[in-house]
This record gives structure tokens, C-alpha cells and sequence, in this order.
């Protein structure tokens, strides 16, 4: 009997694993929804919106992009951590993915929860202020904030986001103190910006470069250790009076842990083909965005080096979460 019960489960697991076996071989049959993190119109969301196209042209099927705001995308990883892990939900990584889990109490593991796929495109922020700030530049802007502590303000895309860890680390090297103010994304805070209702951000450079190049907002520096390919009149932060200083933004794409590696193999090959198409490609470094692509294995690493890298950055500041 006992002989019996175990030809039994041994046939029913091969049924299994040649049931997912041909699900990976002909996926996708459905359409695939990508979640976003953030409100319309931030820099994770055009990158969805540009890959849906490409990936509906290759994948055959509808891509729907769905934005789920909240706590710096925290709300859209939960959501794609109790997914079935079928291919047929993915999400934006963005910078904040990385850090969550170090400034606020989240309800999924962040590296056990996911597969990751591909990383897409590495960018960096904008500080940027409205055009009726007194100061063109960092270190008039440095004078300012050290005459008014607390007079300066500066939005960010969340708790946690690239903008709110790089203004965190602009007051710890110079010593300046602002007052944090926290959106659901670069959208929102980007609006109060060009409202005046706020002094500067560290927004995306995707979101803010157009608002730039037609003066509705004035550009001081920009956070990477290089000037941005979009935007090489705008001096870096470091080389504006900060040296040493350097934060980044990046783009992936994850998916629910357990999805059968044959579909993460698919999906990376495909965004990794859409990513350094002539017209995507070129649209991403108008907007401050450069391709940049990895694979699975290379992007999980990747994910793990950022949590490392910003837990002694967060330990050594003193940053303070939700």
C-alpha cells in the first residue's frame, strides 16, 4: 500500500513539472501587468509605459501597466509578493525597493519574495529649485540654508526614494538642516515644485528635464559622479563645492518568487531586446535615463549590493524612517 502511495505522488509530480514545463513553453497566453510604484508621470512609469509597446509587440500579448502608489512602492511590492508567481504580474524596481526594508517596517522579504529579472536603465536625480529661488547655484545654496536652519524645504518622492537619501546626505556633508516633505512620488512633488510651494527637490531627471529646458524650474546640480549625458551644462553636486558626493537612480523589472526560471529567461531576453532598441534607447537618454541591462543573476547581486551600500550610508547619517 505504502508502495502504491508513492508511485502515486512520484507520477502526479512528474504531471506537475511537465504541466509547468509546457505553461513556461507557451507563455504568455494572457495579457501581463507591469506594476508601478509611484503615480503617473515619474520616471518608473515612463519606463513602463515605453517597454508596454515593445513587450506587447514581441510577448504577443497585452501589457497593462497598473500604478499602485505608496510608501515608496512598498504598497506595489506587497501586491507582487502574494502573486502567483505565473509571469503574469511584474513590477518597476526602483532605488527605494533597495532601502525599504532599512527605514520602514515592510511585509514581505525583499530578496526572498522576488525573482528579479533584468535591471533596465540607471539615471541620476536633479536638485532642482523654482526659477524665483534666490540662488543659481549649490553653494549659494548652502549659504542660504545655513543663514535660515529649517528655512529651506525639499520634497521627495517618498520616505526612503532616491530624493529624500540624497537631500539626507547633502544636510550630512555640509551640515545644513531643511525640512523633509514627503510626496507618493516625483509627480506630486515635482507639481508643488513648479507651484513654489516647496524650495527644491532631488527629482528624477526623467521627470524634471523638460520642466529644465523650458525654464519653469532651474537646475543646480545633479547628484551622480559624472554630469548627465541629457543635461552636460548642469555641474555635479561634487563638483559644486561637495566633493565625494554621488547617489544614483535605477529601473529593473522583478517578479513573484518561484516564477519558473524559463519565464524570467524569457522576459529578461525580451526587456534586455526592447531596452536597446534605437527608438526606446534613445528616448530613455533624452530623459536622463542610460540603458543599462542585466541579467538575472547579475541584477539579484545587484539589488543586494545597493542594500549593503545604504545600510552603512543610513547607519553613518542617522536617517530616520516612517
Amino acid at each position: 500500500m505504502v508502495n502504491l502511495i508513492q508511485v502515486l505522488l512520484a507520477a502526479c509530480s512528474v504531471v506537475l513539472y511537465l504541466a509547468g514545463g509546457a505553461d513556461a513553453q507557451t507563455y504568455p497566453t494572457r495579457p501581463i501587468r507591469i506594476l508601478v510604484g509611484t503615480p503617473p508621470g515619474g520616471g518608473a512609469d515612463f519606463l513602463a509605459r515605453g517597454l508596454a509597446p515593445k513587450l506587447t509587440e514581441s510577448l504577443g500579448q497585452s501589457i497593462v501597466v497598473e500604478n499602485r502608489p505608496g510608501a515608496n512602492g512598498a504598497v506595489a511590492s506587497e501586491v507582487l509578493a502574494r502573486t502567483a508567481p505565473d509571469g503574469y504580474t511584474l513590477k518597476i524596481n526602483v532605488f527605494g525597493d533597495a532601502v525599504n526594508p532599512l527605514l520602514m517596517k515592510v511585509n514581505f522579504d525583499f530578496l526572498k519574495d522576488f525573482s528579479y529579472i533584468a535591471l533596465a536603465g540607471e539615471s541620476q536625480n536633479m536638485l532642482a529649485s523654482h526659477p524665483s529661488f534666490p540662488s543659481t547655484g549649490v553653494k549659494g545654496l548652502i549659504a542660504i540654508s545655513k543663514a535660515k536652519p529649517g528655512g529651506v524645504t525639499y520634497g521627495s518622492q517618498g520616505i526612503g526614494a532616491s530624493g529624500h537619501l540624497s537631500g539626507e546626505l547633502f544636510q550630512y556633508m555640509t551640515g545644513v538642516k531643511w525640512v523633509h516633505i514627503p510626496y507618493k512620488g516625483g509627480a506630486p512633488a515635482l507639481i508643488d515644485l513648479l507651484a513654489g510651494n516647496i524650495t527644491i527637490s532631488f527629482a528624477n531627471i526623467p521627470t524634471a528635464i523638460e520642466h529644465v529646458r523650458s525654464k519653469r524650474l532651474r537646475a543646480l546640480a545633479v547628484t551622480g559622479e559624472k554630469r548627465s549625458a541629457a543635461a552636460p551644462d548642469i555641474p555635479t553636486v561634487g563638483e559644486s563645492g561637495v566633493p565625494g558626493y554621488q547617489v544614483s537612480n535605477w529601473f529593473g523589472l522583478s517578479a513573484p518568487a518561484k516564477t519558473p526560471p524559463e519565464i524570467v529567461s524569457r522576459l529578461n531576453t525580451e526587456i534586455v531586446r526592447a531596452i536597446n532598441s534605437p527608438d526606446l534607447s534613445a528616448a530613455l537618454r533624452k530623459g536622463g535615463t542610460e540603458p543599462s541591462t542585466l541579467n538575472p543573476a547579475q541584477y539579484t547581486a545587484f539589488i543586494q549590493n545597493e542594500y549593503t551600500k545604504w545600510a552603512k550610508v543610513i547607519k553613518a547619517t542617522g536617517i530616520k524612517g516612517e
